[in-house]
């Protein structure tokens, strides 16, 4: 049994699978959102999506790294994180516009301040008018924050965004076929609409990246952090304090801001691509919750996806990989691993989504390709060896 496990936590999320299984699947069984008729007018040339997400256990790095320095602004990087794992599920279905965003927080209000609020709300409001200067509109409609102590340790920050849609601007992933190639966007560096360096975690296996990588003394001195139900072998099991500096892009950061660094949109560069070249693009996937192996969810055949070319993993999961001695198969299982975005398309169009995300400084190349097969299958070839799932 793994140690991501042993916490309590899952990356393929079985359970929660078997529980749904029975639900409607909407208009495009293999889109990466669900799609519904347009039950908000009546329009059958629209269609209906609503999704909810959020900065899982992220928070509680922020209040462990707030806590610890007294840096209140590491809470906006949370708003982001809640904002962008809903808006960039939104666009690997090809909506980049007039979206509603609600936001839910659930606070232990003795520890959570006012002014950490204040911040999170701030912050989306932040958030959705740096993305209005890209063409891409969010109204933030309000939300609901509750004092719910005796649930919430410190805070949940989630959020619901909706929107109408065009039915024939959809991408359903229906269009991904053998002889596709697969164009990866990183998820570290920086873009031309970040303020600094990102390390590439995303909002997934924060559980494993927060127990693995920090050491004792957070278990010892914010026992609010974390589950004391759990086994002590399996808390806080690393060397590093947030503070610890790490030789990354050219110099020195703290592991904190590393594994805080909020998670980054697409938005501005696939807005640019759904709106000019849509029925270039084959299909999108998010890799979130399952990292490398999301693709699996959502192909419309038995294929089988070799990724032969992925980016060198960056240096904050080398970190995660070294302090939990996890194998490769269980880091690509669970972290995007420097790769968060990837585009199903001909191969005589990949330059194209490559050429769009280098324009706004984000790292792209073609990191594998779709083959018939009997079953449906992944195939990820590192240096040294081969993993198949």
């Amino acid at each position: 049994m793994s140690l991501y496990s042993k916490r309590g936590v899952s990356a393929q999320k079985e359970e929660v699978h078997a529980a749904v299984k029975n639900l409607d699947m909407g208009l495009f069984a293999n889109a990466f959102c669900k799609v519904y008729p347009d039950y908000l007018a009546g329009d059958e040339n629209f269609v209906n999506v609503m999704h909810a997400d959020g900065a899982g256990t992220k928070s509680i790095l922020a209040y462990l790294y707030w806590k610890e320095t007294g840096d209140i602004s590491i809470w906006k990087g949370i708003a982001q994180d809640a904002i962008v794992m809903n808006l960039d599920d939104l666009l690997c279905v090809g909506i980049y516009d007039n979206i509603v965003f609600n936001s839910t927080i659930d606070r232990n209000k003795n520890l959570i301040t006012g002014e950490v609020l204040e911040q999170i709300i701030n912050g989306s409001q932040q958030l959705f008018k740096q993305l209005k200067i890209f063409g891409v509109n969010i109204h933030y409609l309000g939300g609901e924050t509750a004092d719910v102590g005796d649930v919430v340790r410190t805070v949940a920050v989630n959020g619901t965004m909706t929107c109408r849609w065009p039915k024939n601007k959809i991408i359903s992933n229906d269009k991904i076929r053998a002889g596709d190639v697969i164009v990866g966007f990183a998820s570290y560096g920086q873009a031309t609409y970040e303020t600094e360096y990102n390390s590439g975690i995303g909002s997934n296996g924060l559980t494993s990246a927060r127990h693995d990588v920090l050491s004792k003394f957070y278990a010892e001195t914010f026992k609010e952090s974390y589950n004391t139900g759990l086994d002590d072998k399996v808390v806080y099991i690393g060397k590093h304090r947030l503070m610890d500096p790490v030789k990354v892009n050219g110099g020195a950061l703290e592991i904190g801001r590393l594994i805080l660094s909020p998670t980054r949109t697409y938005a501005p560069v696939l807005k640019q691509l759904l709106q000019d070249h849509f029925d270039k693009i084959h299909g999108l996937i998010h890799c979130s919750g399952g990292g490398q192996t999301k693709c699996m969810k959502y192909l419309p055949g038995n294929f089988k996806i070799i990724k032969d070319n992925l980016f060198e993993a960056p240096e904050i999961f080398n970190i995660i990989k070294e302090s939990s001695g996890s194998n490769n198969r269980e880091m690509y299982e669970v972290f995007n691993m420097g790769c968060r975005l990837e585009i199903y398309c001909s191969p005589n169009d990949a330059d194209v989504m490559i050429a769009a995300a280098k324009g706004f400084n984000i790292d792209a190349q073609i990191i594998g390709r779709v083959e018939d097969n009997v079953k449906k299958e992944l195939v990820i070839k590192l240096q040294n060896e081969e993993i198949v799932y």
